[in-house]
């Protein structure tokens, strides 16, 4: 099993087309609804450059829900 196919889960909402997503964003929302991100999350963090996509799968991989992965790695909001 490679890397990739580590976050592609079965019975996940297809992303597939003839290939790949050529938008880096349309491919950051296809893997994370892959790895059962609900819609809005996924769309809200495929959108934002500072979250690592990667890192985020890797927490789903290991069972931590996708809304607390996202917590996890979100950056701390400055101290006021």
């Amino acid at each position: 099993m490679t890397t990739d196919m580590m976050h592609v889960r079965p019975t996940g909402p297809p992303c597939g087309g003839l290939g790949p997503p050529v938008d880096v964003v349309v491919w950051r929302r296809c893997r994370l609804l892959e790895a059962g991100f609900e819609p809005a999350l996924a769309r809200r963090v495929a959108e934002d450059p500072t979250m690592d996509v990667h890192a985020l799968l890797d927490l789903v991989d290991r069972g931590c829900p996708p809304e607390l992965a996202v917590r996890i790695l979100s950056p701390a909001e400055p101290a006021r």
